[in-house]
């Protein structure tokens, strides 16, 4: 491709995510995307993503992300040393095709969007961009790229990307597109296996803006309204573009595909064969895993006997024991254990509805809970108690906080913290201590080089998270009631 092209490619990385599929790892408040899944791998799924289009020298990316994971993103970003991107904040999840849209809107007509979901698994990128530089002439041309993976087996679990006979090959390797195809049943996924023109659908794109507006202008107009109010009436916090949260809520909450792909007629295919999988359940991460002699992946503090072709995760929980089973996912965090058979194991999402249904915690939270500052988790708690440890990252702080309801007393396990307590500021060191008075002003800092490790035990009649008010806060988390830390 020429060098005129490969500067005018955009890379639009959808994180956004409901956590579902591969509970108890991933949640609401922490999804896959944000989690390294496969052993060996270096760094999360959002980060092995951003990674590819750095090492492209594409343009740095447009990260578009929920508001809830905020914080999350930026400190990936800033792990890997990402520089240039910009974070464009969604207030409420409404699919992939209010956010594209809003790339497009924020974009130069003549970008060329590279819409790519964060939470996929790429296991050769050199190939992944070659592909996309393919697919780059093709989108000059004005036509709408998508990159389909050749299917190795009949799989039920994806959608279908159905493309014209190879007499419409076009110079650039393209072809046409058919039509988009729902997963299909075992029998009709053998037929698409066989015909060697269908393709499953990567959910990735590459496209020019303007090309991209004109066709929600012809296909899905309802949604231009409300995603240019969005956009027009959004406002830059810190690192962050807030998109407006009332205009952006009237946005129909639809995918790309069904809002504009499925209706385009300037639709192209190219090959992506780069090792793609969408990592969209445990049956998934077995396959992608190292197999021992009896076909099982095992990753952590694991027992393993008379065990075969399963997949037995322990992630910071207890030790895991297993025996005489077969086909099996056994996945354990600190607060919650799942065991299913693998091939059922699309099965979780109905797990976590019914959790979310009744109101548990475990559907949305793990333990321990990611904040700007670092990180806190839950270690014990009774009537009128409840006891934490706390990690503050090197030059992180807490806001200027006080309490209606509850005392607290901290004991520095690690590291070094600097204590606000009303108009005094003092040192505390590995195993001394503060006490928090109820109503007191006061603040925790790190103005070390490593993290600071505490324990927090909590005392009063009432010990919610929204028993906070805020004085000052350098992340902009003013707004009392907020649950945006200790």
């Amino acid at each position: 491709m020429n060098t005129c092209s490969k500067e005018r490619i955009l890379p639009v990385i959808l994180a956004g995510g409901e956590g579902t599929r591969l509970w108890p790892l991933s949640r609401k408040g922490r999804p896959k995307q944000f989690l390294a899944l496969l052993e060996g791998e270096n760094g999360t799924l959002f980060q092995q993503t951003v990674k590819r289009v750095l090492d492209a020298s594409w343009r740095a990316p447009l990260v578009l992300g929920n508001e809830e994971h905020r914080f999350l993103i930026a400190e990936q970003l800033r792990e890997i040393e990402s520089t240039g991107h910009r974070i464009v904040l969604e207030p409420l999840p409404r699919n992939t095709a209010p956010a594209a849209l809003v790339a497009a809107l924020l974009a130069d007509p003549s970008d060329l969007l590279l819409l790519l979901p964060s939470d996929h698994y790429i296991e050769n990128a050199e190939a992944f961009t070659r592909s996309m530089e393919q697919g780059a002439e093709a989108a000059e041309e004005g036509n709408i790229v998508t990159f389909g993976v050749p299917p190795t087996r009949p799989e039920t679990g994806y959608g279908y990307i159905e493309v014209e006979e190879a007499a419409g090959l076009k110079g650039n390797g393209a072809r046409p597109v058919r039509r988009f195809v729902e997963k299909p049943d075992r029998e009709k996924a053998e037929e698409y296996l066989a015909s060697g023109r269908h393709f499953w659908n990567s959910g990735v794109f590459l496209v020019k803006a303007e090309v991209l507006l004109e066709a929600f202008r012809t296909h899905a107009p309802e949604l231009l309204p409300p995603c240019r109010d969005a956009v027009e009436g959004g406002r830059e916090d810190m690192d962050f573009f807030r998109l407006d949260s009332e205009a952006y809520a009237r946005s129909p909450s639809i995918s790309i595909d069904y809002a504009v792909m499925e209706r385009a007629d300037n639709i192209v295919n190219v090959p992506l064969s780069a090792g793609w999988s969408d990592l969209g359940s445990w049956h998934a991460i077995w396959e992608r895993s190292g197999h021992d002699e009896n076909g099982n992946a095992i990753i952590g503090d694991v027992l393993a006997e008379d065990v075969r072709n399963s997949l037995i995760m322990q992630s910071d929980g207890p030790c895991v024991a297993v025996s005489g089973l077969e086909d099996v996912i056994v996945a354990a965090t600190q607060d919650a254990v799942l065991v299913i058979d693998r091939k059922n194991s699309q099965n979780v999402r109905r797990i976590v509805d019914h959790f979310r249904r009744n109101g548990r915690p475990e559907a949305e939270q793990h333990i321990r809970v990611y904040r700007p500052w670092g990180w806190y988790q839950q270690l014990a708690s009774g009537e009128r108690y409840q006891v934490k440890s706390l990690m503050v990252s090197p030059g992180a702080q807490l806001s200027l906080q006080s309490h209606y309801h509850r005392a607290e007393h901290w004991v520095v396990v690690s590291g070094t913290v600097l204590v606000t307590l009303e108009d005094e500021e003092f040192i505390l060191t590995e195993n001394q201590s503060a006490f928090i008075p109820i109503g007191k002003k006061h603040r925790l800092a790190n103005p070390g080089k490593v993290p600071a490790m505490l324990i927090e035990v909590q005392s009063g009649a009432y010990l919610g998270e929204d028993d906070i008010v805020r004085h000052e806060d350098i992340y902009g988390r003013i707004e009392p009631g907020t649950k945006d830390d200790t």
